[in-house]
């Protein structure tokens, strides 16, 4: 008797545990879910906590809400020129949807990532379709893959129920064909700015160096003005000096001249004069006064 009932208490706890183990379900943090009644959504975007079903007819999906990376292959692509580059991408995605994400894709990551792929390299195609190379080569990637991201974002979002974070370039490469003429071009651009600063650079020193030169001119000829200017009244100033000596003692002054006429006249070798004895210029060779005897 004893032994029935303890099986019969081991039977309930089993079948409570069973119970309980298949009617109780968690959502984690990281997950949402659907629930489904014979393949049908019956509940959509669970959250996470503790849940409750029904066995057997009821069954629970969960995703992974968390960022996923999708690491593409590199692609050739044709700008707007028909010139050809060589991008190498990843796409950042999630799941925002779960009921959509799981009509979509029955749960399936592989199956979404063989969806999103195709759209990530037509949208990059047709980016990278309307950009020249110039455009390309001098835009930031991060701005250049904005447009595709939001597009792609809202188209995700419909068909599959995942959005869309981020595209981003890793690379970006030419063919070597591309390359040679890609290079030739720059170092050409790049040779014609040179001339350019240079051009501008001979500009400016040549008008620097004209306004030295008028400036040197300038100085010089007021310098040139003042220095007449003082001469003139300095030689005025010795004139009215030597004018005031003169008048004070006009024998001493003759007899002065006379002294500096001989000794200027006398002064080199072989000098001759050819000169009357009784001329005025011997007057004071004669005597110490200029009054003849």
């Amino acid at each position: 008797m004893i032994n029935n009932r303890s099986l019969l208490i081991v039977g309930g706890i089993a079948a409570v545990a069973w119970l309980a183990s298949n009617t109780l379900y968690v959502v984690d943090e990281t997950e949402r879910a659907v629930k489904l009644r014979f393949g049908e959504v019956i509940e959509e975007n669970i959250q996470p906590g503790l849940h409750a079903k029904i066995p057997i007819t009821q069954t629970i999906r969960k995703f992974d809400t968390r960022v996923l990376t999708l690491d593409t292959d590199p692609s050739r692509y044709l700008t707007l020129e028909q010139k050809a580059v060589i991008v190498d991408s990843y796409v950042q995605w999630k799941v925002v949807n779960p009921t959509r994400y799981y009509e979509a894709t029955s749960g399936d990551e592989l199956m979404a990532i063989r969806l999103i792929q195709p759209r990530v390299d037509e949208s990059l195609r047709n980016e990278f379709g309307r950009l020249d190379l110039q455009q390309i080569i001098a835009e930031r990637r991060d701005d250049l893959m904005t447009g595709p991201a939001e597009d792609l974002d809202a188209l995700m979002r419909e068909e599959l129920g995942v959005s869309i974070l981020d595209i981003r370039v890793k690379r970006i490469d030419l063919p070597e064909d591309v390359s040679a003429a890609v290079y030739d071009r720059m170092r050409s651009e790049r040779e014609r700015q040179a001339r350019e600063w240079r051009a501008q650079g001979q500009e400016e020193a040549e008008r620097i160096r004209a306004n030295a030169d008028r400036r040197r001119q300038v100085l010089l000829a007021q310098a040139q003005a003042r220095s007449e200017t003082l001469r003139g009244e300095g030689d005025a100033e010795a004139a009215g000096i030597f004018s005031e000596a003169y008048g004070e003692d006009e024998e001493f002054f003759s007899f002065w001249r006379s002294l500096n006429a001989y000794r200027e006249s006398f002064e080199g070798d072989g000098n001759m004069l050819v000169l009357d004895p009784s001329s005025e210029f011997f007057q004071y060779l004669k005597s110490p006064t200029s009054t003849e005897e």
